[in-house]
């Protein structure tokens, strides 16, 4: 309390500087202003940047002579001298390379992107201005070697290297140093909780493992967004955007999404900003209704389960010549009626999830400068609301989702120290399976419905005298069996359907409910104090970090029925950077160490160099190597999901035994067998008494003995050139992974009585169908490489056009026969390729941009389902036109504009076209 009354009394308390005014502006050499350019003192960190009109006005507490420099990315920059008081100084940006850009994420050091020992990809303000997108975080995908999975019209997840997924939990990213993934879910759910377009100031993306420097999430790579310091850019800015979406099982529908940037620097100590963006729109419909175990099947089939249906997991075995004979139908010795496997009716997923997109975030921050040097503190608040929808292993209605982060951090050029808590609600989220399951349920009992469809199927054969039916009369007598089942059922959009389903998703116990309640928290602090100013020698950077986790889903997602899980898990490292060769050689090596309260700790070296080839740098080879890992998610260790398809345990050793449920319907041999209807179940029977998948298959079942999960490692190896040839720019890398007990699921079998290896009633389980699918968390004994390049090549044409092409390959190996029951999920393209041409001048204030985008055929393996996705051929469009007196910009354009609908994954929405006008003022 008596700091921060010192620091309040610094602000009050008035101390006289000489001050020094300088006025200017900042054009290019075309005469056009550059907006958001920094001016900067040399060798300090006071700065300003220029406003829509490339005007700067900057004060500082220094008696001139001194140097001041202009510089924006992609020109080259200049300094001029201020002599006097009151000076006005124009700078003329000529246009440079983008080799000259300065990048931080590399080596948690400034340095050009030339200079990094790794590939780094970058969007700035220029790159959102001319983006074809509708947003700036879906122009992300347009960057090299970014693959970009859409969930949902709110939901979009990036990825690098492969081993891609919606719940992407191998890739990093940082808001602001905010890891800003779900503290439930261990990953990033888009941009719901990320940062306005009018305050995003840089994003860099690092493809490939970062482990060494910033643990174990960042595996297949790590984004940053930065936003914008309100001492620095300041003003009033907003945008408004509408259009329509438009796909073929959607039709076209409106969005609309606004934002607000306010900031204002009060005096040299004392700056702030709010931002607050609103977006409103309507989901891809996802309507699959595929039975993809049994391809041609429809619901007149009797185990019809459609891949977008739900509700129709629910099945079993009826053998129809028991229940005669059990309930003294007057019916021969002779009857054949076999056994039939019957599925309950379910519903479509467009009959139980609301469409409405939705997505309200905020950010408010105050930055103090209390001795008006570098010295900064910053208090931030980020908050996000919003409806969106997940596919993990079901298919979830993210509805009123609340997340927020707060975060106190004090920083200068040569350290920072950050604490923040990241906390979220699912407010009124809910599993779509279960909603179908549990709407038929709350209507008719599992087995009163099987009853009435053993009543009405026996009524249509035995009752009207056919003992020996045919293919038609069994069609027939299937029919009328769920039709005298279904008598009564609730119809979407009745009042009785609406009340059901209320209370359905109101209800947090998956037996009878759907909703999935959270309140989980992440605790996190970190610091990092870089020497390079106290050691001449070598430039020295070491830090650490500490995060607690605190699962708390009321036993909806995890075992925490009694209260909370908590747990942590903390790191430090050291980094050491040596220019040799007069500057041509920049030699980097790094050391982590990470410790989980789980696991024995891990360490990360890192090794890396950058080579100048020619003494104008215009040549560099870059290549490194390190070593990373990734510890096993809150998932991996303690979820305990009902999933309907299979039931998901983590295997921490404490959770085995945490989750029980009670078992479907048995058989009506496994009812005479166990003397009940249904049977207690234990998670670690997953663990311990189950069939190996792939085992039962193949028709020879033997046991799974699945091993407990522990971290995973790879040992990464990346070469690259980043250079200009004539007048290319041209950036290439190549890169090779090596991974040891890669984390993956494994899906067992467990008989609902019996026990494996007794060669008695488990075997008789499996042939009534009386087991119990559990989706286990381990590692693979296989053998894991992937293997990937790009190549991107930048130019001018045509007398000024800017053209960009890159291509990316990406492939893994493993050997299948050390794990055959291994899903490897690598999810990626093996093929891709991506262009851009468009010009930000095409005449005054007028410019364009086109993008386009080609990846081939590849298979997506994840819990939902397993399947090809088909080729794709985008193109994203984009014009715009600025009126610099209205500060204005206004676009026009549209993303996959010719309308060819694809998804992401199977079961996924089917995306189609979106296309939107903008009217942008930038102050």
């Amino acid at each position: 309390m008596r700091t921060i009354l010192s620091i309040l009394l610094m602000f009050c308390c008035g101390i006289t500087f000489a001050q020094t005014t300088i006025t200017g502006t900042v054009v290019d050499n075309n005469n056009i202003p550059i907006p958001s350019a920094n001016v900067i003192v040399i060798g300090t960190s006071s700065g300003t940047v220029t406003d829509f009109d490339g005007n700067f006005n900057l004060t500082v507490n220094q008696n001139p002579p001194f140097t001041i420099q202009a510089s924006s990315i992609g020109f080259e920059s200049t300094t001029q001298e201020v002599t006097a008081n009151n000076q006005n100084i124009n700078f003329v940006l000529n246009e440079g390379t983008a080799l000259d850009e300065v990048v931080v994420s590399a080596s948690r050091t400034p340095e050009r992107i030339r200079e990094s020992p790794v590939t780094v990809e970058r969007l700035d303000a220029k790159g959102i201005k001319t983006s074809s997108s509708a947003t700036f975080f879906d122009s992300l995908e347009n960057l090299k070697g970014v693959d970009m999975n859409t969930n949902s019209l709110t939901f979009k997840s990036v990825n690098t290297r492969g081993f891609a997924g919606f719940a992407n939990t191998r890739f990093m990213q940082l808001v602001d140093g905010m890891d800003n993934s779900s503290p439930a879910l261990n990953f990033a759910l888009g941009n719901l909780l990320g940062m306005s377009e009018l305050d995003v100031n840089t994003v860099e993306l690092l493809p490939g493992a970062s482990s060494a420097l910033y643990g174990a999430n960042a595996f297949n790579g790590i984004m940053f967004m930065t936003s914008k310091n309100p001492f620095d850019h300041t003003g009033v800015s907003t945008y408004v955007k509408t259009g329509l979406t438009s796909s073929d099982n959607a039709g076209d529908n409106q969005f609309y999404d606004i934002g607000v940037r306010v900031a204002n620097k009060f005096s040299d100590a004392f700056a702030a900003k709010a931002s607050v963006s609103y977006l409103k729109g309507t989901e891809w419909y996802a309507t699959d209704y595929t039975d993809y175990n049994n391809r041609g099947w429809t619901r007149e089939n009797p185990g019809y389960d459609g891949l977008n249906v739900y509700g129709d997991e629910v099945a079993t075995t009826l053998d129809m010549d028991n229940i005669a004979s059990t309930n003294a139908f007057p019916i021969p010795l002779a009857s054949n009626y076999g056994k039939h496997y019957i599925s309950r009716t379910g519903y479509n997923e467009s009959d139980l999830i609301d469409y409405e997109a939705e997505s309200l975030k905020a950010d408010f921050a105050l930055h103090f400068k209390p001795w008006k040097n570098d010295f900064e503190i910053v208090l931030n608040s980020k908050v996000g609301r919003g409806n969106t929808i997940y596919q993990g292993a079901n298919r979830y209605s993210i509805k009123d989702f609340f997340m927020q982060q707060h975060k106190l951090e004090l920083r200068n050029d040569n350290f920072f120290v950050r604490g923040y808590v990241t906390a979220e609600k699912a407010g009124n989220s809910f599993d779509s399976r279960f909603a179908g399951i549990n709407i038929n349920r709350f209507w008719k009992p599992d087995q009163q419905w099987f009853e009435d469809y053993a009543a009405g199927f026996l009524g249509a054969t035995a009752g009207q005298g056919i003992f020996d039916p045919n293919e038609a009369q069994l069609a027939q007598a299937h029919a009328t069996a769920r039709a005298n089942a279904d008598s009564g059922r609730l119809i979407p959009g009745t009042p009785q359907f609406e009340r059901a389903f209320d209370i359905v998703t109101a209800d947090p116990d998956l037996a009878t409910g759907a909703k999935f309640q959270d309140a989980s928290k992440i605790y996190h602090a970190d610091a990092n104090y870089n020497f390079a100013h106290l050691v001449d020698f070598v430039d020295i950077m070491a830090g650490g970090s500490f995060r607690q986790y605190s699962l708390n889903s009321f036993g909806t997602i995890y075992t925490d029925n009694d209260g909370p899980i908590n747990y942590n898990e903390y790191g430090a490292y050291v980094q050491l950077q040596k220019k040799l060769l007069e500057e041509r050689l920049k030699f980097t090596g790094s050391l982590r160490y990470d410790k989980s309260e789980f696991f024995d700790g891990f360490v990360s070296p890192r090794i890396s160099f950058v080579y100048a080839a020619d003494e104008l740098k215009n040549h560099n080879i870059r290549g490194s190597f390190q070593s990373g890992f990734r510890n096993p998610t809150t998932q991996d260790l303690f979820i305990g999901l009902q999933a309907g398809r299979a039931i998901l345990v983590g295997s921490a050793p404490a959770n085995l035994d945490r989750y029980t449920g009670t078992s479907s319907q048995l058989s009506t041999t496994g009812q005479a067998i166990t003397g009940s209807a249904t049977v207690p179940l234990n998670g670690g029977d997953a663990y311990s008494n189950a069939f190996d998948l792939t085992s039962v298959n193949n028709g020879a079942p033997v046991a799974a003995n699945v091993a407990l999960v522990k971290p995973e490692h790879v040992s990464a190896f990346e070469l690259g050139y980043r250079g200009r040839v004539s007048k290319f720019n041209i950036d290439l890398s190549a890169y090779y992974n090596k991974y040891k007990d890669f984390i993956s699921t494994r899906t067992v079998l467990t008989p609902l009585y019996g026990e494996v290896g007794d060669n008695s009633y488990s075997l008789l389980a499996l042939q009534n169908g009386d087991f119990q699918p559990y989706q286990t968390y381990t590692n693979s004994k296989a053998d894991i490489n992937s293997y990937g390049a790009s190549i991107g090549v930048d130019t001018k044409v045509l007398n000024g056009f800017d053209f960009g092409l890159n291509y990316t390959y990406a492939q893994f190996d493993f050997d299948e026969a050390t794990d055959p029951d291994f899903e490897p999920g690598f999810n990626t393209p093996e093929h891709k390729v991506k262009a851009s041409f468009g010009k930000t001048e095409l005449f005054q204030n007028f410019g364009f941009n086109v993008n386009w985008r080609w990846n081939d055929k590849y298979l997506w393996q994840s819990t939902f389902h397993n399947g090809y996705i088909p080729a794709r051929n985008l193109i994203d469009a984009q014009i715009n036109y600025t009126i610099p007196k209205w500060k204005s910009t206004f676009k026009v354009g549209g993303s996959n504009i010719l309308g060819h609908d694809y998804i992401s994954a199977p079961g996924s929405g089917a995306v189609g076209a979106q296309y939107f006008i903008s009217w942008t003022i930038n102050q």
